[in-house]
């Protein structure tokens, strides 16, 4: 009985190693920045996880140079092309005619910074050039700019320096996102009276109809708050706009009028003495 369980026992822990070994083979290696852990920069480490989300994603691009140089590259934000070969490559150029593959970047050899609207990503460690830039390694500089609504697109080569005797590069641009500064939703001072203000309103419509309603019984249009003083209101705001806005005075007298009998002077009382029988 006890060596029954003894296997069992051994059974649990070979399935335990195997599912651990699996696990750390199947997990993809992901960005490293240049130097030691305990000197990163905080600001890397946060943009690192900024480009997460395009993590998952692979980009191509295929340029031709005359008829001597046709390449695809092939590249991933902060995982390797390709994770079975362990071999940290983050870029990678193919000739397209012989089938030969080189590593431009690693990402365990990784930079990047950014602006207001863009973020450099570089990838260092790349296979060492042959009678160009003294034989250095190859290094990829990857532009992304801000486009808002497109998580990635328009990668492209831009060019490659190798006429330098150092710091040679390959450069490349693609638009994100992810580049994009996080849009201002403050409101303004006067949104938010704005809001105050409706509150305010809708507080009194709705608490002064429960009141007509509730407490003083009102029925139909009576129970708006205040009916009766918004129902003259119009009335007051004419009033109002008439004894301000007029310029011409409410007593002034007519253009014309007729002629009355004070207006007639008194009439001479001997006009007509010469009718009279002498």
């Amino acid at each position: 009985m006890s060596s029954a369980w003894h296997t069992s026992g051994l059974l649990v822990v070979l399935v335990a190693l195997v599912v651990s070994v699996w696990a750390e083979e199947v997990k993809e290696n992901s960005c490293d920045v240049i130097g030691d852990q305990s000197s990163e920069s905080q600001m890397e480490k946060a943009l690192l996880k900024k480009l997460e989300p395009l993590s998952q994603m692979r980009f191509n691009t295929t340029v031709e140079l005359g008829t001597t140089e046709n390449y695809t590259y092939h590249f991933r934000v902060c995982r390797e092309v390709d994770s079975s070969l362990h071999d940290f490559a983050g870029l990678v150029q193919i000739d397209r005619k012989t089938g030969k593959t080189t590593v431009v970047g690693r990402i365990n050899e990784t930079q990047v910074f950014n602006g207001s609207d863009w973020i450099m990503l570089i990838y260092k460690g790349g296979d060492s050039y042959g009678r160009h830039c003294s034989g250095e390694k190859r290094r990829a500089v990857i532009m992304i700019s801000c486009k808002r609504e497109v998580t990635a697109s328009s990668f492209n080569i831009i060019s490659e320096e190798r006429e330098k005797e150092q710091e040679c590069f390959y450069l490349f641009e693609m638009d994100s996102s992810v580049a994009c500064p996080a849009e201002d939703s403050r409101l303004s001072i006067g949104s938010i009276l704005l809001m105050i203000f409706a509150s305010l309103i809708a507080v009194y419509i709705t608490g002064g109809f429960l009141y007509q309603r509730l407490v003083v019984g009102a029925k139909g249009m009576e129970q708006f708050p205040h009916f009766a003083f918004w129902q003259d209101l119009g009335n007051l705001v004419a009033d109002g706009c008439d004894f301000v806005c007029r310029s011409k005075p409410r007593n002034a007298p007519a253009a014309y009028r007729g002629v009355g009998d004070d207006q007639l002077g008194e009439e001479s009382e001997e006009r007509d003495d010469h009718l009279l029988p002498m």
